[in-house]
């Protein structure tokens, strides 16, 4: 079993590191993870660029940008939830006495608000990166920093994993 395990898993990051189809590929995967569906990229980056090494930073930065504009949809996400709540709010003024979110969402909003877009850098974590680009859009943080940040965190994530994947298996693939 694992041995037809492998040959599938190779199978597909040969396919998916076709020329034609590799960085478009890396783009789409590096978009859907950046949203809040659970899909990690840095193994298709990892792939492709084993395969076609001299594609290393072509694979980084187009798995940079598709990661970020996937962040920014969250952003959006949580701009447009915000908005949505606000106006709820104004329509049932006796439902929404009751803070939400408790002592861990004031310290929180506190966090952010007083980091500002700097604390997107922060955005490549796992679990928490992506709710973390909502709570940006939720809180109206400035757009165009918030990217900036996103953008140089991701694009760091994402050059350090991919060497140190190749560096801590070279003999793969």
């Amino acid at each position: 079993m694992e041995a037809w395990l492998q040959t599938t898993i190779h199978a597909l990051l040969l396919t998916l590191a076709l020329p034609r189809v590799g960085l478009s590929a890396i783009f789409i995967i590096s978009l859907v993870s950046a949203t809040l569906l659970p899909l990690g990229s840095e193994p298709a980056v990892f792939g492709y660029v084993k395969l076609a090494p001299e594609m290393f930073w072509p694979a980084v930065l187009v798995a940079t940008l598709g990661n970020t504009i996937g962040g920014t949809i969250s952003y959006a996400m949580g701009r447009g939830a915000e908005r949505a709540y606000e106006k709820w709010r104004l329509e049932h003024p006796g439902k929404s006495g009751k803070k939400a979110g408790g002592r861990w969402h004031a310290s929180t909003t506190r966090w952010i608000h007083r980091l500002g877009p700097p604390a997107l850098l922060l955005s490549w974590l796992p679990v928490i990166g992506d709710p973390l680009c909502a709570v940006a859009g939720w809180l109206r943080l400035a757009f165009w920093p918030s990217v900036a940040y996103m953008a140089i965190g991701k694009f760091i994530r994402y050059a350090l994993m991919t060497s140190f994947l190749l560096y801590a298996f070279p003999t793969l693939g």
